[in-house]
């Protein structure tokens, strides 16, 4: 509060000093005076200041008074904090006191309730120790019944399965007497009772008799003894199982299959006859191709030679047979040799004397078998000038009797053709034929 009425007065002196510094200057009439001036200046100055400072205390004061007003704050919630604390610890203290006293009524219950507890366990150890020596008599009655009961169980499905074998049994031997007596029907038309009569084990049988024997001519009749009966029966199905099922339709059958083997025979011999028909058809086939073959080859071979020597001058060139002795299976060997060189393999040799050595080869071919037209195609593509023009010298001869169509790009063929054919493609993209003749037929 001090702080705030000192502020408060050295307001309105600084408000008064300024008045009069104000008035001062503003006056026109007076003159100044400089001392008054600089007096008055100072004082504000100094006013100012204590302003200052008294602002700075007023600051001061203010926040002295809230950290007074907030210990206060806080000592006062400490305080009621304190006294809330001191409240509950007396209530606990009094919910402890009386814990205490029901605690110490229940210890006192406690000891009656465990008095009568013990007594109560005891009691029922007793019982359990008479429930536990009943239980196991009862056990033991009941182990024993239970192997009882087992023993009954397996011999009841002793006799109920020997009851079922017996009437299965018995359900046999009827199905067995029923068709016993259905086949005395079937396959001898007499019934049981008439079977029995006459057939029964109380009459007699004839005695078996031996194959082969002649004296006896009427075997004699015996008692019937059932194993000797059934000795014969055995042997009977044996013979007769050895004699097969009976076919009644044998006849037919084997009508039927002489008739299938006469047919099979005839078409047997009409295959072999066509067999040899055809080997000699063959044979003769192959003796006319093998007379062809060998025709051809020599005439190849001796023009093979020639048109080698002219493509190849001071060269040899010659076709070998590879099996002379089977001219059907043989096969056919270029052998080629170059003037100057000693190589026969057409392996060895260059890409320009392979194509020369094909073209001679095919040059051959044309002479030995000619032909009305020959389409060659760039056969001449890999060959220098030198060997091209020895080409064109065979071409020369070979058109004298046959007709030339040669696919080709080089100029000097060109010149030599008696008319172009050429594919051009026009300014739309369209392919077209060109068509030029370079000298006209001569008349023959």
């Amino acid at each position: 509060v001090a702080a705030e009425a000192a502020r408060d007065d050295d307001l309105a002196g600084l408000a008064d000093l300024e008045q009069r510094l104000t008035a001062a200057r503003e006056s026109p009439d007076a003159a100044p005076d400089s001392g008054e001036l600089d007096r008055l200046a100072a004082a504000a100055r100094s006013t100012r200041q204590a302003e200052t400072d008294s602002r700075l205390s007023l600051r001061t004061a203010e926040e002295r008074a809230r950290a007074l007003h907030g210990r206060a704050d806080s000592l006062t919630r400490s305080a009621d904090q304190e006294r809330a604390a001191r409240d509950r610890a007396a209530d606990r203290r009094r919910r402890r006191r009386r814990e205490a006293q029901e605690a110490d009524v229940l210890g006192k219950a406690a000891h009656v309730v465990l008095a009568r507890l013990e007594r109560s366990l005891r009691y029922a150890a007793g019982r359990r120790a008479e429930a536990e020596t009943a239980r196991a008599d009862r056990e033991q009655s009941l182990t024993a019944g239970r192997g009882r009961l087992r023993e009954l169980e397996s011999e009841l499905a002793g006799l109920t399965d020997t009851v079922h074998r017996d009437e299965i049994l018995r359900a046999e031997e009827r199905m067995r007497m029923e068709q016993l007596e259905q086949r005395s029907l079937d396959e001898l038309g007499l019934g049981l009772e008439t079977l029995v009569a006459d057939y029964g084990p109380d009459q007699l049988v004839p005695a078996a008799s031996v194959p082969g024997d002649e004296h006896d001519a009427a075997p004699e009749h015996v008692p019937f003894v059932r194993d000797q009966q059934q000795k014969r029966l055995r042997a009977a199905e044996r013979d007769l199982a050895q004699l097969g099922r009976i076919n009644p339709l044998a006849l037919e059958e084997f009508s039927a299959l002489e008739e299938r083997h006469k047919f099979l025979s005839e078409q047997l011999d009409d295959l072999k006859k066509t067999r040899r028909d055809l080997l000699d058809i063959v044979s003769d086939v192959d003796e006319r191709v093998e007379q062809a073959f060998t025709e051809a080859y020599a005439d190849v071979s001796r023009e093979f030679a020639v048109v080698f020597a002219r493509l190849f001058p001071g060269g040899e060139g010659s076709l070998v047979l590879t099996d002379p002795g089977d001219m059907l299976a043989t096969g056919v060997e270029v052998e080629a040799r170059p003037p100057g060189k000693k190589i026969k393999r057409l392996s060895l040799l260059s890409g320009g004397e392979r194509s020369l050595v094909a073209v001679a080869f095919l040059v051959a071919l044309f002479k030995a078998r000619p032909s009305p037209f020959y389409i060659l195609d760039e056969v001449e593509a890999a060959l220098d000038d030198v060997n091209l023009g020895r080409l064109l010298e065979i071409y020369e001869e070979l058109r004298e009797a046959s007709q030339l169509v040669v696919i080709t790009h080089q100029k000097r063929t060109m010149e030599v053709a008696d008319a172009l054919y050429g594919v051009s493609m026009r300014g739309d993209g369209v392919s077209a034929v060109i068509s030029q003749r370079l000298r006209e037929a001569e008349p023959a």
